[in-house]
C-alpha cells in the first residue's frame, strides 16, 4: 500500500471540490478524498482555520475566499482577465454572442472569463471549466502553438469524443492544427455540442508566444464565420497589445499574426 504524504492528503481534500461538487459535508470530503474520517476532520479543520475552506450553518463546507485571494495572483488568471475584459466586452457588443477567454493547462483548456450572450446558443462553459484541447476553438489555437513535441504527445493520447463531429483521429487533428497556424484562427464546429460553432484566435504575450486564446461561440445553423473572424482577431490583437506584445509587421488579412512560428 502506498503511503500518502501530508501534502498529498491536504491537496486531496481541496481536490474533492469541483464544479459539480461545490459544497460537501465532512463525510463527502472523506469519501471523495479517499481519506479516513478522522484524518479528513483534522485536515478540514486546518484548512478552515486558514481560510481555504468555509463552513456554513448547516455544517457544509465550501471553498473559502482565501483561495480566491491566492488565485488572483496568478498572471494567467485574474491579472490576464483584467487586461482582457474591455476587449472581450467590445467583442460581445459586436456579436451579442458568447465570448470566452482561455489558457492552456497541460492537456486541457481552462476558461478564465466568459460573457454570456443574451439570446445565444447554450454552452457547457463556466469560469474555471476544463475541456480537452482538441475539442474547442480556444483549445485548438493553444494546441496549434505548442511545441511540435507537445503536439505529437497530445496526438498520441486517446482523443475524447463528445459528439459525432468531435475530432477523433490524430491525422485529422494534425491537419486542423496546421490550418490554424496557417490562417491564425480556429473554427471548431459542433465538437462539444451538436448545435454550436466557435471561432477563436491567439493572444500573444510580450515575447510573442501564445499566452491565451479568445473566442466567440454561436449557433451552428446561424454562423457567419467570415464576419466573425475579423471581430475575434481584433479582440485578440487588442488583448495582445495590452499585454505588451508588438507585432513586427502589420497583420495581413487572413494570416495568423503570431510571428514565432
Amino acid at each position: 500500500m502506498t503511503v500518502r504524504s501530508a501534502p498529498d492528503r491536504l491537496l486531496s481534500v481541496l481536490a474533492a471540490f469541483d464544479h459539480d461538487h461545490p459544497a460537501l459535508s465532512l463525510t463527502d470530503i472523506s469519501r471523495r478524498a479517499g481519506l479516513t474520517l478522522t484524518t479528513t476532520h483534522r485536515l478540514v479543520g486546518a484548512l478552515t482555520d486558514w481560510g481555504a475552506l468555509e463552513r456554513d450553518e448547516a455544517g457544509v463546507y465550501h471553498v473559502g475566499l482565501r483561495l480566491w485571494e491566492i488565485a488572483a495572483l496568478a498572471p494567467r488568471g485574474v491579472a490576464l482577465r483584467q487586461l482582457a475584459v474591455p476587449y472581450l466586452e467590445d467583442l460581445y457588443e459586436a456579436t451579442h454572442e458568447n465570448v470566452q477567454l482561455a489558457v492552456r493547462d497541460g492537456s486541457d483548456v481552462v476558461y478564465i472569463e466568459w460573457i454570456a450572450g443574451r439570446s445565444s446558443v447554450g454552452v457547457h462553459i463556466r469560469v474555471g471549466a476544463r475541456w480537452p484541447l482538441h475539442a474547442t476553438g480556444v483549445g485548438l489555437v493553444l494546441l496549434a502553438h505548442c511545441e511540435p513535441r507537445e503536439q505529437e504527445e497530445y496526438c498520441a493520447t486517446p482523443l475524447a469524443v463528445f459528439t459525432p463531429y468531435t475530432i477523433a483521429e490524430p491525422s485529422r487533428l494534425r491537419r486542423v492544427l496546421a490550418e490554424v497556424r496557417r490562417t491564425g484562427v480556429a473554427v471548431s464546429s459542433r465538437q462539444v455540442t451538436d448545435d454550436a460553432l466557435s471561432v477563436a484566435a491567439p493572444v500573444c504575450g510580450p515575447d510573442g508566444t501564445v499566452a491565451a486564446a479568445v473566442s466567440v461561440v454561436v449557433r451552428h445553423s446561424d454562423a457567419q464565420v467570415p464576419a466573425l473572424i475579423p471581430a475575434v482577431r481584433l479582440a485578440a490583437l487588442g488583448i495582445s497589445r495590452a499585454l505588451g506584445w508588438q507585432p513586427p509587421v502589420a497583420p495581413r488579412s487572413g494570416a495568423g499574426y503570431p510571428s514565432h512560428r
